[in-house]
């Protein structure tokens, strides 16, 4: 029976990479099934270090992984993937297998922003000699042929989870233990320089003035940017991490769902507040575009644009409501099942090309 690992490093913040795993991992049995209709078995490897105490099933010296030679880190992949058909790495700190070798790669921030974690050493010349690259945007993947020489990546779409299509609203007592008293723009994810909160914290300023009704929430881990950045910013609400459950809810009810970035891989929150049918505003950059397509509103990232942008957004005129009707019919196509399929295409012609 072919086997396939998927290999993936425990998080202490789980973010879009982390759902992504989940989901995919969730379905390898059922698209393997449905693509190759050979019977495979799939496994998940969660990788903690040492003294990590969150939740994984093997544990690796991840500091010694990160920065030993290429050498180590494939024999290292020997153990670890020992049985595999197919191994499929979400995270480029795990070491290579030494046949079948499947990556995910969701950007090139490492490589390219220096506030983000360094890259691996090693990672750019692994990615080359991989039997297939898996990117979540045809973005990425041309800036993973430009930046980095891979050869042919294979583009499968990220999904979204059904959860946030149609769900209620988050009552107004949950909301006001969160510190938000009527209608609210949201914002969620990280905080670091490319997200762009910068420029969010100017643009509010003026959102504010013109729309005093309006708070501003901010959900994702602490971050000291995000804590100075929004200190003195006047209906500004920093409400931490959400919990995953209580996330579509806030979503479905903000009066517009907004995403300043400068850059990101795919953007999984413009999703998400599309799928909710809530007018989505995000940055002109990147692979937004390609993810929101006619569905939201896309911006120039300065504080003009995203003012602007989130001024119409909220304005509740007849051409944001069908953008949001739009937006949600896009999202429509965005699945995780669809996802998983993809990938287990890549899955099953790798392990014909490698046998």
């Amino acid at each position: 029976m072919p086997r396939l690992t998927i290999a993936t490093v425990a998080a202490e913040h789980p973010m879009g990479a982390q759902v992504y795993e989940a989901e995919i991992a969730h379905r390898a049995d059922a698209a393997l099934a449905a693509v190759d209709g050979e019977g495979w078995q799939a496994r998940r490897l969660t990788v903690r270090s040492f003294r990590a105490a969150t939740p994984g099933n093997r544990r690796l010296p991840m500091g010694w992984v990160t920065t030993t030679s290429p050498a180590a880190r494939r024999e290292l992949g020997r153990l670890l993937y020992a049985g595999d058909t197919v191994s499929h790495r979400t995270n480029l700190e795990l070491p290579p297998s030494p046949r079948a070798d499947v990556v995910t790669l969701h950007d090139v921030v490492a490589w390219k922003f220096p506030d983000e974690s360094a890259p691996v050493a090693a990672a750019r010349d692994e990615l080359r000699r991989a039997a297939a690259v898996i990117c979540v945007s045809h973005f990425s993947a041309a800036e993973a042929v430009e930046l980095l020489g891979i050869e042919a990546p294979h583009v499968v779409h990220n999904g979204v989870d059904s959860r946030f299509f149609d769900p209620s609203s988050a009552h107004p007592e949950v909301l006001h233990r969160l510190g938000v008293d009527g209608a609210y723009v949201l914002v969620t994810g990280g905080a670091s320089a490319r997200k762009n909160l910068e420029g969010l914290a100017v643009a509010w300023q003026e959102v504010s003035r013109a729309r005093p009704d309006l708070t501003l929430v901010l959900s994702g881990p602490e971050h000291p940017r995000r804590t100075a950045l929004f200190a003195d910013v006047p209906s500004a609400r920093l409400v931490g991490r959400v919990n995953g459950s209580l996330l579509p809810s806030l979503v479905a009810g903000s009066s517009a769902l907004v995403v300043p970035s400068h850059y990101e891989g795919f953007g999984l929150p413009a999703l998400e507040g599309m799928a909710a049918g809530v007018p989505v505003v995000a940055a002109r950059t990147s692979s937004l575009p390609e993810v929101v397509g006619d569905g939201g509103l896309l911006v120039d990232p300065t504080p003009r644009g995203l003012s602007g942008g989130i001024l119409v957004a909220v304005s509740g005129e007849s051409e944001v409501l069908a953008m949001a009707r739009r937006g949600r019919r896009r999202a429509e196509a965005f699945t995780w099942e669809e996802s998983a399929r993809r990938h287990a295409e890549v899955w099953s012609a790798v392990a014909r090309s490698c046998a």
